[in-house]
């Protein structure tokens, strides 16, 4: 097989101008604008309204490429697109050769007798999707719950198209890789392997795909590279289509999700060679060594639903993730590392490729095999509704198909999804569609995605939706079966204390939004703007209901802050606590519920969002919080009137013995009653430690708002978890003015901050003024007296960073500051 890589500089223009401008492949036509000067920022105040317009016109691209005899000599030449987005019309040496309407697939021509030797040109026409979408809506009316109507009737990432998080901006654009490919004989349409795992060995089942068209035998070598640097190799001889072809592996190296273990990984290769020993194609996978599947088991609750590893069903945590930005040559494997090394530094151990975005990079799954987080892959549908015609019934099958080859191998897959919240949708959301359309959702997801699943990847878990329970719309969104999303949180306005009166087997989203650091939101405001109700502000915020959920729950917890810069802060609190609520009260009732990933991990642009994490990385006051609520083991409160339960969580396949000590406090930390359990915590565990009635001590409103209870659980002379927990709402409590100090030491690879407070403080905030880096503690309550250590790793910083530098750039507030 011969390979030309057709990427790097191309030519664009706006269909009907003269001139010619850059372009870069991978890349898009907005990319191409801005760099070019052609458009302005779009994510600059309220740029995005007049950005959309530019994807109401057409765009061409060319380029010409130079090809050897030694190419166009091959029994097949292959012009393949690894990602058009999205309507295309493909010309090569002026010649028409295809159309393509997906964005999602991947497509191939044959060209052979197209292309010559010497120089050849290739132009790529597209058209504006929110044309072709008009004029279909227009033609057949069907529901999308966000965005620009009519985007159900184009296979493009919807999230395109608006959502509540983000802008209507349709790019265009060959965002994936061209090349020109070359072949001979045969080549290879699929390595699938299947493990089945024994006492201290894998069998591995390798079934191999072959398109032989020379009708030869050909020999097919496979060789296993185990990470200690052994290698078993196998060799068998094909002319068939399918041939299964066994290994085992002795003493295997087992594959782990984050918290349980390691994450080996075993290079696999396989080509395939004619009688000459001349390599006619190969595959290259990285696998891991590991069983991943769903346990459903009827229990007294209704029927449980946890990913089981190695056969230990664990309690899943993290987040959902959304497309990294609504430019998506802007991405990168670098940043996607950094968000993966973000997730497994606050302890996530999986993450929810979300359904209405695009199917994920290569580079994102080796990236969840490396660092250990299992991926609950949705197929991408998400709120909204499809015409399950014969052509798209057609287009869809082969872009799953497509999608599951490529995804299937990861040691990180752990389930496949069929969509977002449509049989939900069906059931509560009064959507008004014709029951033809309905009966299209049961084909759909039910019928026909199912069964690609099943032929394609079997070994891994298939879910109807999600939410569901039982499929074909029964109780889609029930807490005793399947997978639940809580919205009464956040849109229904119910006090985010509710989270505790919710049982879910699974909760698969759930949250509540802030706004961004103030470093983040003057990358696209004015001074001017900074008012939160200001045009550009709004702007920034996309759900309908605007910004008035966010005031809601600060009216309902915190005092109103004091001035615009504070309202990031609070709001961030709201968003901390809240979600802290849901995830410790599950992790209490691990068993009943096995699963926790909020919404949402990640931004696509600056934005008030339900992001831990936003545009630029920046961790928010959740991602500090899922550090602790999310970590290993944990000590949680349930508090109620003048009474607390302190529970242990142990998310780890080894027990933990400690003490777990407690004290009452007041505002000027003076204890006033404390005590100490010892703890055996047993592996994959939760367990309520000890039961504090402190009503002698609280025996008045008063003292309920001047009093909190610290708690700390200690292993091996360590604090592994702690927190402290008031009895009124934060906007009740008295509050004394707190005194922050810090001294800053280098200690080489971190420079370690040592604070202290004069009172207790709440949701000790450190920011650094100019730089970015992310500490090891953060939005933490702090009793007076005690000295908090906080690490900031020279690892994380945007900047290098003396002693000094990070004195004078260390900003600290605490509640008390906000008003």
């Amino acid at each position: 097989m011969m390979t030309l890589d057709l990427c790097g500089p191309w030519q664009m223009r706006k269909l009907g101008e003269q001139k010619w401008i850059q372009a870069t492949v991978p890349g898009s036509v907005y990319f191409d604008l801005l760099n070019a000067g052609r458009m302005e920022d779009p994510y600059y105040r309220a740029n995005d309204l007049e950005a959309i317009e530019l994807s109401e016109f057409d765009y061409e691209y060319r380029r010409t490429f130079e090809l050897g005899e030694a190419i166009v000599s091959q029994d097949r030449v292959l012009l393949r697109f690894e990602g058009l987005d999205t309507l295309t019309e493909i010309e090569l040496n002026g010649k028409a050769i295809a159309h393509t309407d997906n964005m999602h697939r991947t497509y191939e021509f044959d060209v052979k007798g197209l292309v010559q030797s010497g120089a050849n040109e290739l132009r790529v026409l597209f058209r504006s999707p929110l044309a072709f979408i008009r004029e279909k809506q227009q033609a057949n009316p069907i529901w999308g719950a966000n965005g620009v109507e009519g985007f159900p009737h184009l296979r493009k990432a919807h999230y395109m198209f608006g959502w509540d998080w983000g802008p209507a901006l349709p790019d265009m654009g060959i965002w994936r890789a061209v090349s020109i490919v070359g072949m001979s004989e045969a080549r290879l349409d699929e390595v699938y392997v299947t493990q089945q795992h024994e006492e201290d060995l894998v069998q591995l089942d390798v079934r191999i795909g072959l398109d032989n068209w020379s009708g030869d035998l050909l020999t097919v070598e496979l060789a296993l590279h185990a990470p200690n640097g052994d290698t078993l190799v196998e060799r068998t001889m094909m002319a068939s289509a399918v041939e299964h072809v066994p290994l085992t592996v002795h003493y295997p190296e087992i594959w782990w999700p984050n918290g349980f273990g390691e994450q080996p990984l075993y290079a696999f290769e396989v080509v395939v060679k004619d009688g000459s020993g001349t390599e006619l194609d190969r595959k290259d996978l990285r696998i891991g060594l590991r069983t991943i599947t769903v346990t459903q088991q009827a229990d007294q609750w209704g029927r449980s639903f946890s990913f089981c590893v190695n056969g230990y069903d664990i309690f899943a945590m993290g987040g959902n993730y959304i497309p990294e930005d609504n430019m998506i040559a802007r991405g990168s494997r670098e940043r996607t590392e950094r968000l993966i090394q973000d997730c497994v530094a606050a302890n996530f151990n999986c993450i929810r490729v979300w359904g209405g975005g695009y199917y994920a990079d290569d580079h994102f799954y080796d990236l969840c095999d490396e660092y250990g987080l299992i991926v609950w892959q949705d197929l991408m549908y998400a709120c909204a509704v499809y015409d399950f015609t014969d052509e798209f019934r057609a287009n869809i099958t082969e872009e799953t198909i497509q999608n599951m080859k490529r995804i299937r191998h990861h040691a990180s897959l752990g389930m496949w999804c069929g969509n977002n919240e449509m049989e939900w949708a069906w059931v509560d959301w009064d959507l008004n569609q014709s029951l033809k359309l309905k009966a299209d959702y049961i084909k759909q997801f039910e019928v026909v995605l199912p069964e690609i699943a099943k032929q394609v990847d079997p070994n891994t878990f298939y879910w109807l939706a999600s939410p569901s329970s039982m499929g074909s719309f029964d109780q889609p969104n029930s807490e005793n079966y399947g997978d639940m999303h809580d919205w009464s949180i956040w849109h229904g306005r119910k006090p985010f204390t509710d989270f505790r009166n919710r049982y879910p087997r699974f909760m698969s989203e759930f949250g509540l939004q802030s706004f961004p650091s103030m470093k983040t939101i003057d990358t696209f405001a004015l001074p001017e703007d900074r008012n939160i109700f200001s045009y550009v502000m709004e702007d920034h915020q996309k759900h309908p209901d605007g910004l008035a959920p966010m005031v809601h729950y600060i009216s309902q917890y915190f005092k109103l802050p004091s001035g615009f810069e504070q309202f990031p802060y609070v709001s961030q609190l709201i968003q901390a606590e809240g979600v802290r609520y849901g995830v410790e009260h599950w992790r209490r009732n691990r068993g009943r519920c096995m699963g926790a990933t909020y919404w949402q991990l990640n931004d696509s642009w600056p934005v008030a969002s339900w992001a831990s994490i936003d545009y630029y990385g920046r961790w928010k006051a959740l991602h500090y919080a899922a550090k602790r609520f999310f970590a290993p083991v944990l000590v949680s409160a349930f508090e109620e009137g003048a009474a607390a339960e302190l529970h242990v969580s142990n998310e780890q396949l080894g027990s933990v013995d400690g003490t777990l000590a407690w004290s009452l406090r007041d505002r000027q930390s003076a204890i006033v009653a404390s005590g100490e359990v010892k703890v055996n915590a047993k592996a994959l565990s939760s367990a309520s430690i000890v039961s504090l009635d402190l009503t002698a001590y609280l025996d008045t409103l008063e003292k309920k708002r001047s009093h909190y209870l610290a708690y700390a659980l200690i292993a091996d002379g360590e604090t592994v978890s702690s927190n402290a927990t008031i009895f009124v709402p934060a906007k009740h409590f008295e509050l004394l003015p707190a005194t922050l100090t810090s001294i800053v030491e280098d200690r080489g690879e971190t420079f370690e901050i040592q604070l202290r407070a004069s009172a207790f403080a709440m949701f000790v905030e450190l920011e650094l003024s100019e730089a970015d880096g992310v500490f090891s503690d953060n939005y933490f309550h702090l009793s007076a007296g005690e000295v908090r250590l906080v690490t900031l790793a020279k690892s994380s910083l945007s900047q290098p960073l003396t002693k000094e530098q990070v004195e004078q750039q260390l900003h600290m507030r605490s509640l008390v500051d906000s008003y």
